[in-house]
């Protein structure tokens, strides 16, 4: 079992990665258990029908009533609707500000229930036990949020848990899109933090159909890179804005194709893709190199097709309601060169001609 602690300002908890990671509720988070008054699980509505009663036979190590919410699957539940759901069950029930809330589903349902934590009764604690590889991203740091029809994750908190728990077996039986959605995220904190990392994962035999070992011990280390920068930039003033690389046009890509349409890391991959074209003008990064990655994303079965589908037009719309844009202003995460991030204003004529090489490069790979 691996083994990591965050430290930001004025609180500190442990991440966890490994196989049999529930025990740990009997032994080093039973005090916490025990000092909560009730306790919720709200769950992703497919999680709960396949690994509900596992994590359930865990929690007997206390003898608090725990309340179990279910929430739809996926992007679904990030809505302003079930988040208002949330709450009123929560109030239904009786809990109180001495409750406690664990999060149990992919990076969707941990966004969702951190963000009822952070604002049920002004702030509850939470415990985010994630299911799905993309989550390790997503669950550590305190980003809560839900999306809006405007874009995606446009209200929300910053809200840290109490511990993070992943248990990597139930990864097991994660469906190859989930799969690539998750690596999509753990390449993305490799190109921001150490180029031969990169290349090893660009390269690795394994990255499609990743065992638990080897996934285990590489989020682990993704988990480190962006421990590190949330305790350094705990709230996004700047080096934490690195965690955006491929976001910014990889969420406009999540909302033009309609949330859940295209998976979060599927996305992300496009707009990683997209940041590396501007990365050639910018930054010292080589054609090859991006030509190699978009060779890569298609042979692990990532799509490009929402690029031709879709004009350029579509998607500024969304990206210039992106929370990175200010006055006006479009930002992007580029790479001088792997392993050094920078944030660069892009003015509107570029991104359409980053949009329209894009499209030129992967016309033949549909």
């Amino acid at each position: 079992m691996g083994k990591l602690t965050v430290n930001v300002k004025e609180h500190t908890y442990d991440v966890h990665i490994g196989t049999n990671t529930y025990v740990l509720f009997e032994t080093e988070y039973k005090e916490l258990l025990d000092s909560a008054d009730r306790i919720a699980i709200i769950a992703d509505e497919h999680v709960a029908t396949v690994h509900l009663p596992m994590l359930q036979k865990a929690l007997r190590a206390t003898d608090r009533k725990i309340e179990v919410k279910t929430v739809p699957a996926g992007e679904r539940c990030k809505t302003a609707a079930v988040y208002v759901e949330c709450q009123s069950f929560l109030l239904n029930k009786g809990f109180t500000r001495n409750s406690l809330i664990i999060a149990f589903g992919g990076g969707a349902c941990g966004d969702l229930a951190g963000f009822v934590a952070a604002t049920f009764m002004r702030g509850i604690r939470y415990i985010q036990c994630p299911t799905t590889i993309l989550a390790h991203d997503s669950a550590v740091g305190g980003k809560t949020a839900i999306n809006m029809p405007e874009g995606k994750n446009l209200v929300g908190s910053f809200h840290q848990p109490s511990g993070v728990i992943f248990d990597a077996s139930l990864f097991q039986t994660l469906p190859a899109k989930e799969v690539r959605s998750g690596m999509a995220e753990l390449l993305k904190h490799a190109f921001i933090s150490d180029a031969t990392w990169t290349m090893e994962l660009l390269e690795s035999p394994a990255f499609s159909k990743p065992n638990v070992d080897w996934l285990s011990i590489e989020l682990l280390r993704g988990t480190q890179v962006k421990a590190d920068i949330v305790a350094a930039d705990e709230f996004e003033q700047s080096t934490r804005k690195f965690l955006n690389f491929g976001h910014t046009f990889g969420h406009a890509i999540e909302a033009v194709c309609g949330f859940g349409g295209l998976s979060h890391g599927e996305s992300v991959m496009i707009g990683m893709a997209y940041s590396l074209i501007l990365s050639e003008i910018d930054g010292e990064i080589e054609k090859s190199l991006t030509d190699a990655f978009l060779h890569f994303a298609v042979k692990n079965e990532y799509t490009f097709k929402p690029v031709h589908e879709h004009s350029f037009a579509v998607f500024m719309e969304y990206m210039q309601k992106d929370k990175k844009a200010s006055f006006g202003k479009l930002y992007f995460v580029l790479l001088q060169r792997l392993g050094s991030p920078f944030v660069q204003e892009v003015s509107k004529e570029q991104c359409e001609k980053a949009f329209e090489e894009l499209k030129k490069r992967t016309e033949e790979m549909i």
